[in-house]
């Protein structure tokens, strides 16, 4: 007779609001699809509760988990170490458990990368990123490594978008060709022309409020630019839908999400999953 185990390996998202993000859809799909009888927890974790939240991650030897909004810039002081990329972008999407510690990692920014090289390559290029929180810095320093050579942050918040320009032009520009601006978003924003890239990092947008208006004037939106957002739901969101009527090249956040995904499953279970099971289930999941 076979050996019965019925113990399944934990993995999880902690987030406030996390009810709307479907990880959990992809990353099953992804363990059934390969055979591992593994679990991805989708629990809601208020900011003042993440330090009793990983500590409830160690003591359930939990193998991994990623975070999302508030928790990628607060979890840091509650790990164990964190990999060079999540150190210098100051935030982590990715808990990966090797032995008895819990590293922080950051595959946010590679997952973007890899969701925009189809479609543009980013060296030389010229970017506008709108926000400046974790997703932005993640995907600000990718692309930076990926050859990009401007950077525009336009952010609400100056001190935010100070800190992340002065990381862009410090750290970052030591080992890069990049150069940084910072401009502070007062109105409706204007991209500037022979701008390649603009992305959304910012939760406008992001379920229920699917109808929330990203402060930019569209019309300096020009068809030869490629437009992205960072939500995944909805994956057809207002910018991306009126920037795809203005003949842009649109990049949804299913694609980032995939890829970040896949990456992540690969720290946690030494296995490449594969990205078309994974990107099918979220489109299942938003009938897209």
């Amino acid at each position: 007779m076979a050996e019965l185990n019925f113990k399944q390996e934990l993995t999880s998202v902690f987030g406030q609001p996390v009810a709307e993000n479907p990880t959990q859809a992809m990353i099953e799909a992804a363990y059934q699809h390969h055979g591992l009888d593994w679990r991805y927890l989708t629990i809601e974790v208020a900011p003042e509760d993440l330090p009793a939240a990983v500590q409830g991650m160690r003591a359930m030897n939990f193998r991994g988990g990623n975070l999302t909004i508030p928790h990628k810039v607060a979890v840091i002081p509650l790990l164990d170490r964190l990999s060079e990329a999540a150190q210098l972008m100051g935030a982590v999407n990715c808990i990966i458990r090797e032995g008895d510690e819990l590293v922080g990692d950051n595959t946010d920014g590679k997952g973007f990368v890899d969701s925009l090289r189809p479609v543009c390559d980013p060296a030389g290029k010229k970017v506008v990123i709108l926000g400046a929180g974790g997703a932005a810095r993640a995907i600000s320093v990718e692309l930076a490594l990926a050859g990009v050579e401007d950077i525009t942050i336009v952010n609400r918040d100056s001190g935010r978008g100070t800190g992340l320009l002065d990381l862009l032009n410090g750290p970052v520009a030591k080992a890069t060709s990049v150069k940084a601006t910072f401009v502070p978003w007062e109105g409706d924003f204007d991209v500037p022309p022979g701008t390649d890239v603009v992305i959304n990092a910012t939760s406008i947008g992001l379920f229920p409020d699917v109808n929330a208006r990203i402060p930019l004037h569209m019309a300096s939106l020009e068809p030869n630019m490629v437009v992205a957002d960072v939500i995944p739901n909805p994956p057809e969101t207002r910018l991306v839908k009126e920037a795809r009527a203005i003949g842009c090249e649109v990049l949804d956040g299913l694609g980032m999400l995939v890829n970040q995904g896949v990456i992540g499953f690969r720290l946690w279970t030494g296995v490449d999953p594969d990205p078309v099971i994974m990107r099918r289930a979220l489109e299942t999941v938003f009938d897209a």
